[in-house]
């Protein structure tokens, strides 16, 4: 039996519907309800996100991460979710896309104790790297950032992070895109942005490395 969805629960599916999103399916959302609740409750203490309501971690954090999970192409099989900071977009995609193998990275100790606490809670298979990203000695099929320190530095570094062939995720702005653009190079190649929900700013931009670009490491 499954359980019944509470009021979050019941709002983030009235969010996706407004968005144009399917619905989760019902122990997903179960599992966003507990990610909901350890995330205000850790908020409070550490400060993961400037966004504190319920209202605007299920409509700002919680929906574009759901966009961002279904927009990340089929065939990926893992996935690193670069300065992951309160889990985003990283751990909607492990729920999302189970068949994905994600790994979080964030070098804030304390913000790695959250993500530990976040995957041991909500019983999903993400690793942990507390550490800097680009002393993984491994490539993705994607990598994903949003909102992350210095980003035209950091969409660099995690360039080269994506294996040939594989996807660079941007969570931004417009008005932010061609200079992160112009910092992941020519190896690259964009796909137009998709605006996320409730915002003509805010988007998700996916460029694919080309097949035959120099890549460090394996995957």
């Amino acid at each position: 039996m499954s359980t019944p969805a509470s009021a979050a629960g019941l709002r983030l599916q009235a969010l996706q519907a407004q968005a144009g999103l399917a619905s989760l399916a019902p122990e997903q959302a179960v599992q966003f309800e507990s990610y909901l609740s350890l995330f205000i409750r850790w908020n409070a203490r550490l400060n993961l996100s400037a966004v504190r309501d319920e209202e605007g971690i299920l409509g700002r954090h919680f929906v574009e991460s759901i966009v961002c999970a279904r927009a990340i192409p089929p065939g990926v099989s893992t996935l690193l979710d670069f300065g992951s900071g309160a889990g985003l977009p990283g751990i909607p995609i492990a729920l999302c896309r189970p068949e994905i193998a994600v790994t979080l990275t964030e070098s804030q100790g304390k913000k790695a104790a959250f993500l530990r606490e976040a995957v041991r809670v909500l019983g999903i298979g993400a690793k942990i790297h507390p550490g800097r990203a680009e002393l993984l000695a491994q490539t993705f099929d994607c990598v994903t950032l949003r909102a992350v320190d210095r980003m035209p530095q950091a969409v660099q570094t995690a360039t080269g992070l994506v294996a040939p062939g594989g996807w660079l995720a941007l969570m931004t702005t417009r008005g932010e895109l061609p200079t992160l653009q112009a910092a992941a190079g020519a190896s690259l190649i964009w796909r137009e942005a998709v605006n996320l929900p409730n915002s003509h700013e805010r988007i998700l931009s996916l460029g694919r490395r080309t097949p035959d670009a120099d890549a460090g490491g394996s995957t």
